[in-house]
């Protein structure tokens, strides 16, 4: 209204609504030393902490309960200050951001070769299918000399020229002989071995609550179309060992060692343990999903059910429990830790650098959570494991002063705008 009292505009307005509260299933401290951990992890890599150094690039970890699905913490470096756009970022703090390509959450949108953290699903699918038994011993020579036209060589040939000799499926997984695989692989044919794949959810999106998440790839013949190729019995075997064409976001693998540790039940990824509305009521778990898979645009997923044998599952997880304990490829992080680990480690080619990963679960005899952590270019995969120990002891409380709680007083100006 302007002063001689015309009507020169008109305002509607409406009262407040007041929102839901979403309760996370992240536990803020053991996300601290996530990111602490990997942060220090790359760090590490980098200065040759590890006797050799890599131009580690970034990487992320993924922490689940195995019997839930709850995201316990994520992190994916580099990271970044989400204060940065508290009033408005800088032109120069958004272009520090893009240059490192911060705003790329890794753990949800990022897809890798797995690597040898895929052998527990080549091991469970031969032994389900009864391409092998947990009796057989497959003797390593060194090179898979079957067929002509492709005769790859374990690691342990290349590394020492001789093969590991005879290995069950648990000494198999505690050596990561590439060579066993091969032959598992080899016998039960891709079919089978994408069947189980499938089950563990690789190559499917997880639905986790965030949008810009992955499917990933599962090799197949399917897959190999889509490139213009022809799958070859070659292809099997470098599937078998977690090459060929797969590629999995670290949010998948971190289901699959969930889904290992806890027997083979499925469970789903979700950072969402509850949502309070503000008349007192709490959405139900079914209009939460609704919700997100509507939003996200995502459909229901009708994969089959699978059971396993308790014996099949015992022994590859004995597998895991030997690569901590008994000489395996992490036994040198996990010496003298107080709780018993369940451990895979992975280093897998893509192109000319060499992704590290560690897989693991614990307590081996009543497994609580899952822990998988990358990290680009990271060279080998033991040299992750550290990061799962920090975070494993974190959430066991075996930190040092863990039980001492200190509260930050600090105070930090915030402004938050609603539109």
């Amino acid at each position: 209204m302007s002063v001689d009292g015309t009507v020169t505009g008109e305002t509607i307005t409406k009262e407040p609504k007041q929102g839901s509260t979403i309760v996370l299933t992240i536990d803020s401290k053991l996300q601290e030393v996530a990111e602490t951990a990997l942060r220090n992890n790359i760090e590490k890599i980098r200065n040759g902490g590890f006797s050799k150094s890599y131009d580690a690039h970034g990487g992320c970890v993924a922490v689940i309960d195995v019997h839930s699905g709850e995201i316990l913490a994520m992190a994916s470096n580099p990271d970044y200050n989400p204060n940065s756009w508290v009033g408005g970022i800088s032109v120069a703090d958004y272009n520090e951001i893009k240059e490192k390509n911060s705003l790329f959450n890794k753990a949800i949108s990022g897809s890798y070769a797995p690597g040898s953290i895929f052998k527990m699903v080549t091991a469970l699918a031969g032994l389900e299918t009864g391409a092998i038994s947990t009796a057989e011993r497959i003797n390593d020579i060194g090179r898979y000399t079957k067929y002509r036209d492709y005769q790859p060589a374990c690691w342990y040939y290349n590394d020492y020229h001789r093969g590991h000799g005879y290995l069950n499926v648990s000494g198999a997984i505690q050596h990561s002989c590439n060579y066993f695989f091969y032959e598992t692989g080899d016998r039960m044919g891709i079919e089978k071995l994408t069947r189980y794949a499938r089950y563990f959810g690789l190559g499917t999106k997880t639905g986790i609550e965030l949008p810009s998440e992955t499917a990933g790839t599962l090799a197949s013949p399917e897959a190999a179309k889509k490139q213009n190729q022809t799958w070859s019995a070659g292809q099997t075997l470098s599937a078998s060992i977690g090459q060929s064409f797969n590629s999995f976001s670290p949010i998948q693998m971190v289901k699959y060692i969930g889904m290992v540790a806890n027997g083979g039940n499925k469970i789903n990824p979700t950072l969402i343990k509850r949502i309070l509305n503000a008349d007192g009521t709490e959405s139900s778990k079914t209009e939460i999903n609704g919700y997100v898979k509507e939003k996200l645009g995502l459909q229901d997923e009708e994969g089959e059910n699978l059971t396993f044998s308790q014996n099949n599952i015992s022994a590859v997880l004995e597998g895991m429990r030997s690569v901590t304990e008994e000489g395996g490829t992490a036994s040198s992080v996990f010496r003298n830790f107080n709780i018993e680990v369940g451990g895979k480690t992975g280093s897998a080619e893509a192109g000319p650098n060499v992704n590290a990963w560690f897989a693991g679960f614990a307590p081996f005899n009543d497994p609580e959570i899952a822990v998988v952590v990358m990290v680009e270019n990271g060279g080998h995969g033991y040299y992750t494991a550290e990061v799962a120990r920090e975070i494993i002891a974190e959430y066991f409380g075996m930190n040092i002063n863990s039980n001492e709680i200190q509260e930050n007083n600090k105070a930090i100006n915030y402004v938050e705008t609603i539109q």
